[in-house]
């Protein structure tokens, strides 16, 4: 059990690392100031965690940890709680969600230049890649683990262990009811731990303050803090947004806002769409449903001019990478969602499945009313050239409306666009050079 003492020089060593943060990072620092310091309990929290409100730390891990080191697992909390990670997951499967996150966050830190501990998921290749992005990268049977705890989160079913899944609904709302906090500080702190001064150049943003927070009573419980329920979790994303632009604001006045951390913040304050509205939005604005007030026919004997509603069947092409990049699975996701809005648009969809070549048994053509499938083996896995389903198309008689194209972009393209719009649903990085580009965010 961990002496007061010792306790007491443990939240010092973190003050000191958020002291650090807050004069060389302002960004990080102001986020991390927003995260009261909170001591927990080892059976469930081995190294730190994050429920959106707090810092929890197991102190004996922050006793090993460097004061570089420490800065990083402050900051790591804190980007996940202004990243909104705990209200994006949606329909994802946690086991898979919470490595995407981390795999996004840590190479921002990194290239702030703080110093990772040991253990921290990192991989290069998904530097610069969102959590969405990320996660159909992942493999379904991928083990990795996150060293920290996503506490804001509950598990996919009990099976998993979700802590709130056998239990009542009323009951995990009576939990819920936090104490006020005991932390008030010191005459020269704020309840935070951190001086007041210091908290006085970081003023709170959206008009919340950290003292606000509710506390969890959890550094002796047997239990974590339960996940956050929806409203929950909808109502700390806006305040999170609002601490992420003030943060931002404050490091920009100072002059220390890296370009890393631009780009971030700007992609963060436009307003996220998943690929599947971005679908459905792009195919709608094709439609071509119109009203015509042409003079009928006068043998009609009605002199009465009414407008009549003239379509004309939408015509687009689907092109399916079937090189191995994307997994069967995610192929017959955005099946799934082409069929649901064709009917509505009244498209009728050419489907072309290609790797260095078009496949045998392909284009297959299907009208609006019809189900695409695909069928039970495709040939495919060879290298990646996108240029055969553009001459095929180069050979009809009338270019399409649209040509969709779902793959990673990694391969060989025209050396011109083609006068048709192309859109690109892209599982990776790659960049195609032409055409609107929409990330497959699983």
């Amino acid at each position: 059990m961990t002496e007061p003492a010792d306790l007491k020089a443990l939240e010092d060593k973190l003050t000191a690392a958020r002291t650090r943060l807050i004069l060389d990072q302002p960004f990080l620092g102001a986020l991390v100031l927003h995260l009261p310091l909170q001591a927990a309990n080892p059976a469930w929290c081995p190294t730190t965690g994050t429920d959106a409100r707090r810092f929890y730390y197991n102190p004996d891990y922050i006793r090993e940890l460097r004061a570089d080191e420490a800065r990083f697992v402050l900051a790591h909390e804190a980007l996940h709680c202004a990243l909104s990670h705990f209200a994006r997951r949606q329909h994802r499967v946690r086991r898979r969600w919470d490595p995407a996150c981390d795999y996004a966050i840590n190479p921002i830190l990194v290239d702030e230049g703080l110093t990772p501990p040991p253990g921290m998921l990192m991989l290069k290749e998904y530097a610069g890649l969102s959590a969405e992005e990320i996660y159909p990268l992942l493999d379904d049977n991928d083990l990795s683990e996150t060293l920290d705890r996503h506490l804001y989160d509950k598990d996919d079913n009990p099976a998993e262990g979700g802590q709130d899944s056998q239990e009542n609904p009323l009951d995990q709302r009576s939990k819920r009811k936090r104490p006020p906090d005991q932390n008030t500080g010191t005459p020269d702190q704020g309840p935070s731990g951190q001086p007041r001064q210091l908290q006085d150049q970081l003023p709170e943003s959206g008009g919340q303050s950290s003292r606000a927070e509710p506390a969890a009573d959890t550094a002796g419980s047997a239990s974590p803090p339960p996940p956050l329920s929806h409203q929950e979790a909808e109502a700390l994303a806006v305040q999170w947004q609002q601490r992420l632009a003030g943060a931002a604001r404050q490091a920009r006045q100072a002059g220390k806002l890296s370009g890393v951390m631009q780009r971030l913040v700007e992609e963060l304050l436009q307003p996220r769409l998943p690929w599947r509205q971005l679908l459905a939005h792009y195919l709608t604005s094709l439609a071509r449903d119109d009203y015509s007030h042409t003079r009928p026919s006068s043998r009609r004997g009605d002199p009465a001019i009414f407008p009549t509603l003239r379509s004309r069947q939408l015509q687009a092409v689907v092109a399916l990478d079937v090189s191995g990049s994307v997994s069967d699975r995610e192929l017959q996701e955005c099946l799934s969602e082409i069929n649901a809005i064709k009917g509505q648009v009244h498209a009728g969809i050419t489907l072309i499945a290609c790797d260095a070549a078009i496949v045998d048994g392909f284009p297959r053509r299907f009208e609006p009313w019809e189900e695409i499938t695909l069928p039970s083996r495709i040939a495919g896995g060879g290298h990646t050239d996108f240029r055969p389903v553009f001459d095929w198309i180069d050979t009809q008689d009338q270019a399409p409306d649209l040509l969709l194209f779902f793959t990673d972009a990694l391969g060989d393209f025209p050396a011109q666009a083609p006068h048709y719009p192309v859109l690109w649903l892209i599982k990776g990085r790659g960049q195609p050079p032409f055409g609107v580009r929409v990330a497959l965010n699983g």
